[in-house]
């Protein structure tokens, strides 16, 4: 993610703004005069438009997958045996993040609540963790990786 800053003639700032959003994914463009009041300076957060790929819809992904019960057992068990300061594998990390991404799922899909936010979190620690690039769906990341790494697909 990047912040770009934009100073432009006060009449282009709507042409100058549409063409980075259509170049970028982006937030809300703010807008402030320049010095001269001639100007407009505009300002948005952006990131990189993520490349064309074939994401796992969560129901392919997660086809062949443990229940969440099951999940919650294998994780819980897995801290329980592991050592204080032990490093964990990425498979650990991979298994969470999937397991909290399907329970988000099960969340209302317009609300974004604490399931959603922690899913979040452990999508982007396995992101962290991967170093792969940009994406734009971090979730969208952790169910291609779980499909790669646990089923056929």
């Amino acid at each position: 993610m990047f912040e770009i800053r934009v100073i432009c003639e006060t009449a282009d700032t709507d042409r100058v703004a549409a063409a980075l959003t259509a170049a970028f994914m982006t937030g809300d463009v703010r807008r402030y005069p320049a010095r001269d009041d001639k100007r407009t300076r505009l300002y948005l957060t952006a990131d990189h438009r993520p490349a064309a790929q074939d994401w796992p819809t969560p129901e392919q992904a997660y086809a062949n997958a443990p229940s969440i019960n099951s999940e919650i057992g294998w994780t819980a068990r897995f801290l329980a045996e592991a050592g204080c300061f032990t490093e964990l594998e990425r498979e650990f990390y991979l298994r969470k993040a999937a397991l909290l991404d399907r329970i988000a799922l099960l969340d209302e899909p317009d609300v974004f609540g604490d399931a959603t936010m922690t899913a979040d979190a452990a999508a982007h620690y396995l992101l962290d963790l991967d170093q792969p690039g940009v994406i734009f769906d971090p979730r969208a990341y952790v169910r291609q990786q779980y499909a790669l790494t646990f089923t056929d697909q």
